[in-house]
C-alpha cells in the first residue's frame, strides 16, 4: 500500500460540500422536459405543484443554475453520517492480482443502509417547510422507503410507502424498519387504490414493479389533502441531491492526487450513477477532463442496452407525466426472480440525454455473475454489499481483470451505495445454487414498447 494515501480517506466535517451540483447547467443538450400526456405541452411549475413540493419543482425544472445551497437543517442531518469514506479496495486488488487501483465510495454507513438518505432528508425538509402533513412514495428493494421513513420521522411527517409486492414478501425486515420509523407500508399493486385494482385486474398474480407502485403513490398523494408525492430516483431533483456523493468523492481524490480513469455506478432509475458521476461528467461537458464512465444495469431490466429513447409514462398506471428516457415501456414488469432493486422500466432523463450524446457507456449483467462478484467482494473487503451496487462491483472486477491481461495501471472508482443484510434471501439462493438468470425475450420487450404513447 502507498504510504501517502490512507486505506480509508475521510474528509473533515467542514469539508462536506455546502452546495449540490446541477449537471444540467453544463449540458449543451438539455434533458427533454416532462410533458402532459393529454396534449404534449411541457409542464409548468403550477401544473406540477399538486403532485410535488413547490421548492422541489423549482429544482426539477432548473436547467441553468449550476449550484444550489444545501439548507442548514439538511446539512445538520448530513453531519450525522457524512462525509462517507472513499476506500482503497486493496484486498480486492490483491486477490485479483491486478495492477489496477480500485477505490469505492461507501454510502452504506447509515441506518437506512444506502445513499437514498441524501435525497430523502432534502425532500422531507422541503415538504415540512411547505407545511404539509405527509408524503407518499414507492420503493423497490426497500432502501428508498427506509430512508424516507427515517427522514419523515426526523421532521415529524406522515409517510405512506407502496412497496413492490415481490420485495415486500422477500424483504420483510426492510419493511419492518420502515414501520419502526412510523411509515405505513402497503404491498403494490394493492386493492387500496383505483389504479392498483386496475393493474391487478389486467395482470392477475403480478409480483409488481416500481411503475405499479409509483401509480398508487401518486394517486394517494393527489387525492389526500396535505400530501405530496416524493420519488427516490429518476427525477432531476434527486440526481441534484445525490451529487453530494460525487462531490465528496472528487474532493477526497483531489486531496490525495488520485486521478480516476474509470467511473462505475449501477443504473436502475439513475440516482446512484447520476449522483456519483455528476461532477465528473460536468468536467467532461466543460472539456476539462475525460473519463470512461460505465452504467451497469441488470440483464433482467435492461432499459439502456435494450430500451428505446422515447417519451413514456413513468408509471404502469399511466397517470404520471411523460418523460423522455431510455425505456422498456411502462407496461414492462421485471421477472420476480430478479433479486434486487433496479426494477424501473426507464431511466433518468438527465442520464438518458447524456447517454444518447455519448458521454458514457452501458452494460447489462446477469444476476448470478453479480452475486459471484458480491461474494468475492465480501470475502476480501469485509462488507456484504447490496445487490444493486454489486452490479457496479461486477464491472469493476471485469475492468480490473482487463488491466491484469494488458498490464495497464488504471484507476477504477465505483459507488457502493448499500449493505446487503436485508437481502440474505437472495444470497441464500446464490449459495444454494438455486438462483437463475431470466432475461426478457425480444418479443416481450417489443410487446411492451408497442404500448408507448404516441
Amino acid at each position: 500500500m502507498s504510504t501517502k494515501i490512507p486505506y480509508k480517506i475521510y474528509l473533515a466535517e467542514d469539508e462536506i460540500p455546502s452546495q449540490w451540483y446541477n449537471v444540467r447547467a453544463d449540458m449543451k443538450n438539455k434533458p427533454a422536459p416532462l410533458i402532459s400526456p393529454a396534449d404534449g405541452h411541457a409542464l409548468t411549475i403550477e401544473e406540477m405543484n399538486p403532485i410535488f413540493c413547490e421548492e422541489l419543482n423549482k429544482q426539477e425544472l432548473d436547467d441553468v443554475t449550476p449550484y444550489f445551497d444545501i439548507p442548514g437543517e439538511v446539512m445538520d442531518f448530513y453531519k450525522m453520517y457524512r462525509p462517507s469514506p472513499l476506500v482503497h479496495a486493496y484486498f480486492l486488488e490483491k486477490a485479483l492480482e491486478t495492477p489496477a487501483k480500485i477505490y469505492y465510495k461507501f454510502e452504506g454507513n447509515n441506518t437506512s443502509g444506502s445513499h437514498k438518505l441524501n435525497s430523502s432528508i432534502a425532500q422531507a425538509y422541503y415538504a415540512k417547510k411547505q407545511g404539509l402533513k405527509g408524503v407518499t412514495t414507492e420503493t423497490g428493494a426497500g432502501q428508498w422507503g427506509t430512508a424516507l421513513s427515517m427522514a419523515c420521522a426526523y421532521f415529524n411527517l406522515d409517510c405512506k410507502v407502496y412497496m413492490v409486492k415481490v420485495s415486500y414478501e422477500q424483504k420483510p425486515f426492510r419493511r419492518e424498519v420502515m414501520r419502526t420509523y412510523g411509515a405505513t407500508v402497503t404491498p403494490s399493486p394493492s386493492n387500496t387504490t383505483n389504479v392498483g385494482r386496475k393493474i391487478l385486474a389486467d395482470h392477475p398474480g403480478t409480483s409488481g414493479s416500481l411503475g405499479c407502485a409509483i401509480s398508487e403513490a401518486v394517486e394517494t398523494a393527489v387525492s389526500t389533502p396535505g400530501y405530496r408525492y416524493v420519488l427516490g430516483s429518476v427525477l432531476s431533483q434527486v440526481v441534484l441531491h445525490q451529487s453530494i456523493i460525487g462531490l465528496e468523492a472528487k474532493k477526497a481524490m483531489d486531496k490525495y492526487d488520485i486521478k480516476p480513469d474509470i467511473i462505475i455506478g449501477c443504473a436502475g432509475g439513475g440516482s446512484n450513477l447520476g449522483g456519483f458521476a455528476a461532477p465528473f461528467l460536468g468536467e467532461m461537458l466543460r472539456g476539462e477532463a475525460d473519463y470512461k464512465v460505465i452504467a451497469v444495469e441488470p440483464a433482467s431490466c435492461p432499459s439502456f442496452t435494450r430500451g428505446k429513447y422515447a417519451y413514456d409514462f413513468c408509471d404502469t398506471g399511466m397517470i404520471c407525466p411523460l418523460a423522455k428516457m431510455y425505456t422498456l415501456g411502462s407496461q414492462f414488469i421485471p421477472s420476480a426472480n430478479h433479486a434486487g432493486g433496479l426494477r424501473f422500466h426507464g431511466i433518468s432523463p438527465i442520464l438518458a440525454q447524456l447517454y444518447h450524446d455519448g458521454y458514457f457507456e452501458a452494460r447489462a449483467v446477469e444476476q448470478t455473475s453479480v452475486f459471484e462478484a458480491a461474494t468475492q467482494f465480501a470475502r476480501t473487503e469485509g462488507i456484504l454489499p447490496a445487490p444493486e451496487s454489486s452490479h457496479a462491483i461486477r464491472v469493476a472486477i471485469d475492468e480490473a481483470l482487463k488491466c491484469k491481461e494488458s498490464g495497464e495501471e488504471k484507476t477504477i472508482v465505483f459507488n457502493l451505495t448499500g449493505t446487503g443484510y436485508f437481502d440474505l434471501y437472495a444470497y441464500q439462493q446464490y449459495n444454494d445454487m438455486t438462483m437463475s438468470d431470466v432475461i426478457p425475450s425480444d418479443e416481450a420487450i417489443e410487446d411492451s414498447l408497442g404500448k408507448l404513447p404516441q
